[in-house]
């Protein structure tokens, strides 16, 4: 059974960091890009960075350029999100997705098909 869980949220100040990962079972990742999404109450679902199977090419929301970054590691199944400068506008649940696509990877929600439980951030003083 194809499964992604999210581990490393929590409670942070502002300006601290926190890495979020995202592990895969029941299938290989290095076959599916790998986004991560945020939603926050009362707001819609949003992708702030993707990253393509083999790990080349990444991609970022405007809102995250700099302080995020999308890593991953096929041989542990693992995918992770470093977040630094946190603000409180990154309180969110994040979540982590699976695309079956090779080459290339979107934030846009609608292209995957496989999605984690999510896990919380919140940052405030």
């Amino acid at each position: 059974q194809l499964q992604l869980v999210e581990s490393g949220g929590g409670l942070v100040q502002p300006g601290g960091s926190l890495r979020l990962s995202c592990a895969a079972s029941g299938f290989n990742l290095d076959a599916y890009a790998i986004g991560w999404f945020r939603q926050a109450p009362g707001k819609e679902r949003e992708g702030v960075s993707c990253i393509t199977n083999s790990g080349r090419s990444t991609l970022y929301a405007d809102s995250v350029k700099g302080r995020f970054a999308i890593s991953r590691d096929n041989p542990t199944n693992t995918v992770y999100l470093q977040i630094d400068s946190l603000k409180p506008e990154d309180t969110a649940v994040y979540y982590c997705a699976a695309d079956h696509t090779r080459g290339r990877c979107t934030v846009a929600v609608a292209r995957y098909d496989y999605w984690g439980q999510g896990t919380q951030v919140t940052v405030s003083s």
